[in-house]
């Protein structure tokens, strides 16, 4: 139910790059799974962003997050090289970003970005 939601909500594309292949796309929870307080608030598709994989599995620990403007923000902890082969060495968004994505952001902000030093 989270996924087809993601993938109604985003038109079946990623909503940072608009990779358009919906087998590639992952439904990447803004407030983990396991984290969340209620089903309700698994479910929400506001607590989830469409992602390409790679911007899934960054987002995911914490390479990047999302700013309330939507803007990707990359944690100091990727180095350069890293950024550049994963696209995130210029300015991004995420797309269509509403106020129900809003209200999730902060969690993943204060508890998951920053990453793993690479």
């Amino acid at each position: 139910l989270f996924r087809d939601g993601l993938l109604d909500l985003w038109e079946e594309r990623c909503a940072v790059i608009g990779l358009a292949v919906p087998a590639l796309l992952r439904a990447s929870h803004i407030k983990p799974w396991a984290h969340c307080d209620t089903d309700a608030e698994r479910l929400d598709v506001y607590n989830g962003i469409l992602l390409a994989p790679h911007l899934d599995a960054a987002f995911d620990v914490g390479f990047i997050t999302v700013a309330d403007d939507g803007a990707i923000v990359v944690s100091d902890a990727l180095n350069a090289d890293a950024r550049s082969i994963l696209g995130l060495n210029h300015p991004l968004r995420v797309h269509r970003l509403a106020d129900g994505h809003r209200a999730y952001l902060p969690w993943h902000r204060e508890r998951v970005f920053g990453g793993p030093l690479v």
